[in-house]
């Protein structure tokens, strides 16, 4: 029997757990934009004349890693730490949160990568953010595919480690498996595509820095591999090894059931 989908509660939208779990969300996707670009304008402000190559794509994934280990830890027992508005929708479409809380977290994740990228912007005396692109060379189509599948692996690790109900105690290292996932698909699929997987990651410095090529892909990509993501282990996984007794309500869960 598949979960309940649901609009949210009428007072879902003033509830206090609901601002808690928004603002979260906003201080998460904050911290890990902010450190994620800020590295990569870090590398071009220390080498401007020279090709670090992998030491560069190293250098730039274990920032993205550490940074979002410490975004998801800071936030995982009270907004569920999405940090991400596909991982948010992977959640939505496994029926794991509400419609109006989803929308609450992308409001926040969006607004958290926009001012953190203003803030690099005045930090670094006017440094006009980088954001993220598809490497020349390759094609806009190779470009969403590669965002898909990062993202699926993405997706599937957070809700093995962090929604799946008999995770157990593998629920105290989903902030570093999650990180180490980024990490990981950074070092694939960065030199491509520049992985993505996350449309606040890319709409903050898209925004401030006015670089909108090719940005539909960066939406359009995490979301279709969340959502298959969250389809397979929700109904292929969580569902298929429920047993009937267990459903005794059918309402989506909030995050403080992740």
């Amino acid at each position: 029997m598949p979960r309940g989908y649901a609009f949210g509660r009428g007072d879902e939208a003033t509830h206090p757990d609901s601002i808690r779990a928004t603002l979260a969300e906003f201080v998460s996707t904050f911290i890990f934009v902010f450190a994620g670009e800020g590295s990569i304008l870090a590398l071009d402000e220390m080498y401007k004349d020279s090709t670090l190559g992998a030491s560069s794509l190293m250098f730039i994934a274990l920032a993205h890693a550490l940074a979002l280990f410490a975004a998801i830890a800071a936030s995982l027992n009270v907004s569920g730490g999405h940090v991400n508005p596909a991982v948010t929708f992977g959640a939505l479409v496994g029926g794991r949160i509400s419609l109006i809380r989803a929308i609450y977290y992308w409001i926040a994740q969006l607004l958290g990568a926009i001012v953190a990228c203003l803030l690099l912007r005045l930090t670094t005396d006017g440094t006009r953010p980088v954001g993220i692109s598809v490497a020349s060379g390759v094609g806009t189509l190779n470009g969403l595919a590669m965002e898909i599948v990062l993202t699926f692996g993405l997706m599937y690790t957070v809700y093995a480690t962090a929604v799946d109900p008999k995770r157990g105690t593998l629920s105290t290292i989903a902030p570093l498996a999650i990180a180490f996932m980024v990490g990981a698909n950074i070092l694939v699929g960065g030199p491509f595509s520049g992985a993505s997987m996350n449309p606040a990651r890319s709409f903050g410095p898209a925004l401030v820095g006015w670089r909108w090529k090719n940005h539909w892909i960066y939406w359009l990509g995490p979301f279709v591999g969340a959502a298959i993501a969250g389809i397979i282990y929700e109904f292929g996984v969580i569902q298929a090894d429920a047993q009937p007794h267990h459903h005794t309500h059918n309402q989506p869960l909030g995050p403080e059931d992740y």
